[in-house]
């Protein structure tokens, strides 16, 4: 069964509170704000996959963790999502400290989507080696999935090294919180049958992801994977072909199914008459 979440990225911040309350009331599934620690002026197209920036440097950008947990206080049910968040740029302590904090305030609707980033300059401005990213997203997930589910933890890694501490409280959903990890290289398809409940790719047609829905279900059987690997992409601006992704194996689509921000709700409210709220 495929679900349907919600791109905030794609509203004026001044509606997504009202946009994710609504969204909730409506049947959406879940709710997603995009990640950065800063966003350099001269930021390299050639960084990003296809060579087109997702994001313009002057793009507001919120605190996820504080920004949910603000949403988490007027919603009660609908799913808090990061996509993706730079969990590589973060220590594990403040890191595995604000996904807790949140999945507690929330109630346990915490969806946990990583990546080990795609910009060289804010791995450079932040003063860390881009071509360690994928190395330090691997030892800082470890370090949180202990944190939030052994009493005590003692590590000795190539980045972080510390003596034995203890972590409370534990996220609500303890090691059932959902970790899903970004990017489309095979390092990171790897890394998401690995280490994830999950993967997490961006904009996508049914048709265009299923080469790497048939990847990712290579490697699961490769490395002899039973637990079920959860797949959500985000659809494409302009129309949604629900049927398609229906039929597509992707167990989630997260979509922005409005033109402008001031039609944005009532289009959220169409999307859901026509294909929510009849399924």
């Amino acid at each position: 069964m495929t679900v349907f979440g919600i791109s905030l990225l794609r509203a004026n911040p001044a509606i997504w509170s009202d946009l994710a309350q609504e969204a909730e009331r409506v049947g959406f599934e879940s709710i997603w704000m995009s990640d950065h620690l800063v966003l350099p002026v001269d930021l390299d197209s050639g960084d990003y996959p296809d060579g087109k920036l997702p994001i313009a440097p002057n793009t507001q950008i919120f605190d996820v963790m504080v920004y949910l947990a603000a949403i988490a206080a007027r919603t009660s049910t609908i799913r808090l999502g990061t996509f993706v968040y730079q969990l590589g740029l973060r220590d594990p302590f403040s890191a595995a400290r604000a996904v807790a904090t949140l999945d507690v305030v929330s109630g346990g609707r915490v969806e946990l989507g990583v990546g080990a980033g795609w910009s060289s300059a804010e791995w450079q401005v932040a003063g860390l080696p881009f071509d360690s990213r994928g190395r330090r997203l691997d030892e800082v997930s470890a370090v949180c999935r202990r944190l939030w589910t052994e009493e005590t933890v003692a590590h000795e890694g190539e980045f972080y090294s510390f003596p034995e501490v203890a972590f409370e409280p534990k996220p609500i959903q303890g090691a059932d919180l959902p970790l899903l990890i970004g990017g489309e290289s095979p390092p990171a398809l790897r890394r998401a049958v690995r280490t994830g409940t999950g993967w997490i790719g961006m904009h996508h047609t049914p048709e265009s992801v299923a080469p790497i829905v048939e990847k990712l279900n290579e490697l699961c059987a490769a490395a002899g994977r039973v637990e079920p690997l959860s797949v959500t992409v985000a659809a494409p601006p302009g129309e949604v072909d629900v049927a398609g992704w229906r039929t597509s194996g992707v167990s989630r689509v997260i979509v922005a199914p409005w033109g402008r921000t001031s039609t944005a709700i009532a289009d959220i409210r169409a999307f859901s008459r026509d294909f929510i709220q009849v399924s």
